[in-house]
C-alpha cells in the first residue's frame, strides 16, 4: 500500500475530501500537523508528499524530500521561489502578463501594500508593507486560477472571489477561463516545476487583466477540483516506478 502524506489539517475541505477518494483506491493517506517539527524518519516512511502551507516546518520537509528520493506535489523549489513576490511578479511579466506597477517608496496614486515573501503573511496594519503594488481594477473581486497536472494533463478552474461581499453576491462563484491567460498558466508549471498553482487576476474597467500574485499552496477551495487532486497526488506514486 503506497503512503501519500500530506502537511495540513485532516479537516481540511479539500484534500480532506481529496484523501477520502484516495483511501477507496487503496492509499494510505497520513496527515501531518502543519507548524510542527515533521522527523525525517516519517518522510521516508511516505511514498509522496503534498503541502498545504507555507512555514518553515514545511520548508524543511519539502527539503528533505526532495533530497531523499520522495516525489512531491510542489518541491522545495517551486515552492520558495513562487512564495517570492517579487520573483512571481518578474515571471508573470516574461511570460508576458501584464503586471502593476511596483514601488518601494509610498505612492501618491492608489496602491496595495504587500510583503516580499508570502512566509510573512500580509502587510500589517500598523507596520509598513515592504512594497507597494499599484491598484488596478475597480471591482470588489478577484479571478482565481487553478491549475493542477494530474500526471497526464493539466486541468484548470477559473473562480470570481469576492474581496468585499456586495449585493449579497457570493464569495466564490465559477467564471469563464480566458484562453489566453490558461496557456501561459501552463508555462508557468513547466518553468518552475510545479504541479499546481494558484494565479490571482485583477481585471480593470477596459476589461484588461493583471496577473497579481501567484500562490504555490493552493487551497484550491470552491474548485471542485477534488477528484483531480486524487489523482495528481496518486500519479506522484507512480513517477519512477
Amino acid at each position: 500500500m503506497d503512503t501519500i502524506g500530506v502537511i495540513c489539517e485532516p479537516d481540511d475541505a479539500v484534500f480532506g475530501r481529496a484523501a477520502e477518494r484516495l483511501a477507496a483506491r487503496g492509499f494510505d493517506v497520513e496527515f501531518l500537523p502543519p507548524g510542527e517539527p515533521i522527523r525525517p524518519e516519517d518522510i521516508d516512511a511516505l511514498d509522496a508528499l503534498a503541502n498545504r502551507t507555507v512555514c518553515r516546518q514545511a520548508f524543511d520537509a519539502l527539503s528533505y524530500a526532495d533530497r531523499n528520493g520522495v516525489e512531491t506535489l510542489n518541491g522545495f523549489f517551486p515552492t520558495t521561489a513562487l512564495s517570492c513576490r517579487l520573483v512571481v511578479l518578474n515571471a508573470l511579466e516574461r511570460i508576458g502578463y501584464r503586471v502593476p506597477a511596483i514601488a518601494f517608496k509610498k505612492p501618491d496614486a492608489d496602491y496595495v501594500g504587500k510583503n516580499r515573501f508570502r512566509w510573512d503573511g500580509p502587510a500589517g496594519v500598523d507596520a509598513d508593507p515592504e512594497f507597494y503594488q499599484q491598484a488596478v481594477g475597480s471591482e470588489p473581486s478577484i479571478e482565481r486560477y487553478y491549475a493542477l497536472d494530474d500526471g497526464i494533463e493539466t486541468h484548470l478552474q477559473a473562480l470570481t472571489i469576492r474581496t468585499k461581499l456586495t449585493e449579497r453576491r457570493p464569495v466564490l462563484e465559477e467564471t469563464t477561463v480566458r484562453v489566453q491567460l490558461a496557456t501561459r498558466i501552463r508555462e508557468l508549471l513547466d518553468r518552475f516545476d510545479a504541479r499546481a498553482i494558484g494565479v490571482d487576476f485583477v481585471v480593470d474597467e477596459h476589461d484588461e487583466c493583471y496577473a497579481v500574485d501567484i500562490s504555490p499552496v493552493p487551497s484550491f477551495d470552491g474548485a471542485g477540483m477534488e477528484r483531480r487532486l486524487a489523482d495528481s497526488l496518486a500519479s506522484l506514486t507512480t513517477i519512477g516506478a
